[in-house]
């Protein structure tokens, strides 16, 4: 996580409710927080429609979730992390106000955890769970970040 990893960052807007709040800058710095090998990775922020659709299509729930990532590279012998991460704008903003957190540290909250998804990490299991939620809250600590896991 210390080391910079070569990052090809696109970001996407077309909900654009969060683009002067979360801006490219910042969420490259949170990419790059989270990265452990290069990455070639499209954030996109989208309405509840969209977002519902997504998850609906590809996860088989009918609801708009905060944080969706699509990995394309998992293995561990690519070299080259790829990925779509998807953001609903609507649960974002919601979540926050409901845990208290301003949008800014709640999303840079999921990006995190959309990075370490990208790269293989999941929360199917206990273990699973415990060493993801570790590298998010070290993570995030890195980047002056109170942990997400405590109120």
């Amino acid at each position: 996580m210390s080391q910079k990893n070569k990052l090809s960052l696109s970001v996407q807007y077309p909900d654009a409710r969060l683009k002067e709040i979360v801006t490219r800058a910042d969420l490259r710095r949170w990419v790059q927080a989270a990265l452990f090998a290069p990455a070639e990775l499209t954030i996109r922020f989208v309405d509840a429609e969209e977002g519902r659709a997504l998850n609906r299509e590809y996860r088989g729930k009918d609801y708009a979730t905060n944080v969706l990532t699509f990995a394309y590279t998992e293995d561990e012998e690519s070299e080259t992390t790829q990925a779509d991460i998807i953001l609903c704008t609507d649960v974002l903003q919601r979540e926050a106000d409901e845990q208290k957190k301003t949008v800014q540290a709640h999303t840079a909250h999921l990006v995190v955890h959309g990075v370490l998804h990208a790269q293989g990490y999941d929360h199917e299991t206990d273990e699973e769970a415990a060493e993801m939620e570790g590298l998010e809250i070290e993570i995030l600590a890195s980047l002056g970040q109170s942990n997400p896991y405590v109120s």
